[in-house]
């Protein structure tokens, strides 16, 4: 993937209609991929190596992001989403690279403003199960 500008990343949100739609203006975004590992070294490793299982432990993802609204409802709809601690279906944009889309639960949505500035806010988001890519 070559250079691309951070703006192009998008991060949408499934509505009550089935549509998905932009959530905010975000100023900064990022998507994190993990994976755990299960260790299952033992006395006659080779060489006392670490020896891993392979296709076991947890994967997940993490979305952070943060900007201003870009309107009343996408607030309510995150807002909404944190407080009634559901999990809604996500997707990430990323130009060049794919779209990632799954379900993912609001963790953290914290709000600020300065005096002489905008509100904006910081946002979270954690896997909820498998997701699915899609490459571009």
């Amino acid at each position: 993937m070559g250079a691309q500008k951070g703006k192009d990343l998008l991060l949408k949100v499934r509505n009550e209609l089935g549509a998905f739609v932009t959530v905010a203006g975000l100023r900064a975004r990022q998507i994190a991929f993990n994976a755990e590992t299960v260790d299952v070294t033992h006395a006659e490793s080779a060489g006392r190596w670490r020896e891993l299982l392979a296709g076991a432990g947890v994967r997940r993802a993490s979305v952070t992001g943060s900007g201003v609204f870009k309107d009343d409802v996408s607030d309510a709809l995150v807002r909404q989403s944190f407080f009634d601690g559901t999990i809604e279906t996500w997707q990430v944009i990323v130009p060049d690279f794919g779209r990632i889309e799954g379900a993912f639960q609001v963790t953290s949505l914290e709000y600020r403003g300065d005096h002489a500035g905008e509100v904006t806010f910081d946002l979270a988001l954690e896997s909820a199960s498998s997701l699915i890519f899609t490459a571009a």
